[in-house]
């Protein structure tokens, strides 16, 4: 069976910044395979598109460029949040916050975000609410494990 649309997919792969000899960002071998459903929305469109018609125990390697990916790194992502924004429990954000925190967040519209602070003023709180792969061309070496409807 081929990988393809509505298709279970378990895979192992290795993911590193630029191509092979790049900075090794996460891997799977040693531990459980990634599983998910060819063509349901939750990988990277390039990721699906550079696997189709494989099979179980077909190798691949490919790259992604990052606006393929992640997007590029936006200057405007990166915001200064007024302290009030972040009381929680009758603490201030200065009590409990520190630099490089992952705050899980929602916009105006009820989006979820997910910001990193970058600073904390005596005003604000600065965050980057870019995805922390933003900007990085990718490079995926794996092999197929299954793939079953």
């Amino acid at each position: 069976m081929q990988v393809g649309n509505n298709k279970v997919v378990s895979l192992h792969y290795r993911l590193q910044i630029d191509n092979a000899e790049g900075e090794l960002v996460e891997e799977t071998f040693g531990s459980e395979p990634l599983v998910f459903m060819y063509g349901a929305g939750q990988m990277i469109p390039d990721f699906e598109k550079n696997l189709e018609g494989k099979a179980a125990g077909d190798d691949f390697a490919f790259g992604i460029e990052s606006q393929n990916a992640y997007g590029e790194y936006n200057p405007e992502a990166i915001v200064k949040l007024p302290l009030e924004t972040f009381n929680m429990n009758g603490k201030t954000a200065t009590e409990w916050m520190e630099k490089g925190m992952t705050i899980p967040m929602a916009d105006a519209n009820g989006n979820r975000l997910t910001g990193v602070v970058q600073d904390i003023t005596e005003d604000g709180v600065v965050m980057d609410f870019n995805h922390p792969m933003a900007g990085q061309n990718l490079y995926f070496t794996g092999k197929i494990e299954s793939v079953r409807e």
